[in-house]
């Protein structure tokens, strides 16, 4: 699903942003290019186009600040985001110093026109493109205009008084508001990743943990304990999605020194060694806290399991 530009496939109906997170947001973007909502009109006339997002990597705030920046949805986590919604490929513009100094002008003619042969665009209201940011969403429609590409300009969605964004999913994720990031994304916020061997200190105390190696660039909410559905692909699974305890943290009990995602899968025992697992986080229990025993320690997992269990989420 993945392309670049010289092997995309061409005609497209381009959604253009940085789309991280795939939030609701988005989705109204991305919405106009979708097969389902293709012009029958335009579609006679230029034949298939494809579904396509472009965006970038690494993001433009990563590239000007030269600082890494933690994301909702790494690329390989967002392209599954997008083709749930139907978009048929992906295109990341590698941000570089040529791409940031192209003018607006220029960007529409080399990417969106001779590369892309976009027939249809789809932006948000706030987009901002070009040399210095110095393009709006109503310059690009002008400009595109110009080669009789229809551009479709998206008004900002809101959840109550508040806007949808990015920053604003990442904010309710610090503070350990993952049932406000799910209002905002649409669905729950997840944490992918492949199962790896720890310490297995779990199962000696009687509460076995899976650990995740999740992408270095993933945003983590924050710091604790937290009830989750499990979606796993064991062949022993009696359900595709399975009740779990997930910790988030260093583990300062047994004074561990880097953070780790660990899950306790409620009721369930047997060998997740090289799977992947899906972590859908569903409501912050506790934060992170060092007891004074391994004792203690497993007094309070039985009573946050006690509590995910009887989650109704």
């Amino acid at each position: 699903m993945t392309k670049t530009l010289n092997k995309v496939l061409a005609p497209t109906n381009v959604a253009l942003g940085n789309f991280d997170g795939v939030h609701r947001g988005h989705w109204q973007v991305i919405q106009p290019i979708l097969p389902t909502n293709e012009d029958p009109v335009s579609s006679e006339c230029h034949g298939k186009t494809y579904a396509t997002v472009v965006t970038f990597t690494p993001h433009p705030r990563e590239f000007f600040t030269g600082q890494p920046l933690s994301l909702l949805t790494p690329n390989r986590e967002k392209e599954t985001a997008l083709a749930a919604l139907g978009v048929e490929q992906l295109v990341l513009l590698p941000f570089d110093r040529e791409l940031a100094s192209l003018e607006p002008s220029e960007f529409v003619d080399r990417i969106l026109v001779k590369q892309l042969h976009a027939k249809q665009i789809s932006i948000g209201a706030d987009f901002c493109f070009g040399r210095d940011r110095s393009g709006t969403a109503t310059d690009l429609r002008a400009i595109a205009w110009q080669y009789g590409i229809h551009t479709n300009i998206i008004p900002l969605k809101s959840e109550g008084s508040e806007r949808i964004s990015s920053s604003a999913i990442r904010q309710a994720l610090q503070a350990g508001d993952v049932e406000r990031a799910q209002q905002l994304l649409g669905r729950p916020y997840q944490l992918i990743g492949k199962v790896v061997a720890g310490e297995k200190l779990g199962r000696t105390i009687g509460f076995p943990t899976a650990n995740l190696h999740v992408p270095p660039e993933k945003f983590l909410p924050r710091l604790g304990v937290y009830s989750v559905w499990v979606q796993t692909n064991h062949p022993h699974s009696v359900s595709p999605c399975l009740p779990g305890v997930a910790n988030i943290g260093a583990r300062p009990t047994v004074n561990g020194q880097q953070v780790s995602v660990e899950v306790h899968l409620l009721d369930w025992s047997g060998d997740l060694y090289g799977r992947t697992l899906t972590l859908h986080l569903q409501k912050f229990l506790r934060p992170e806290q060092k007891f004074a025993s391994l004792e203690e320690l497993k007094a309070q997992i039985a009573r946050d399991c006690e509590l995910a269990r009887n989650d109704p989420t």
